[in-house]
């Protein structure tokens, strides 16, 4: 899973850009573009991200653990 376009699906799905994120998370609006480009995060961040966006990204994180970890399986 790519979690920056994972978090731009969320933001565009909510009506919101970078630079709402970057002012709930905060940080530099030049930042929160860069989240946005990035495939993984520091948990602290997402934690913070999840709680802007009222949104759990480390839920949809585990189900793609339980769904590639099914297919591994098979």
């Amino acid at each position: 899973m790519h979690i920056g376009e994972k978090i731009k699906e969320e933001l565009k799905k909510q009506g919101k850009n970078p630079r709402w994120l970057s002012e709930k998370i905060p940080c530099e609006r030049t930042n929160a573009y860069k989240i946005l480009k990035r495939e993984d995060l520091d948990t602290s961040l997402l934690m913070r991200i999840s709680v802007a966006l009222h949104h759990n990204f480390f839920k949809d994180l585990s189900e793609e653990y339980d769904f590639l970890k099914e297919e591994g399986k098979k």
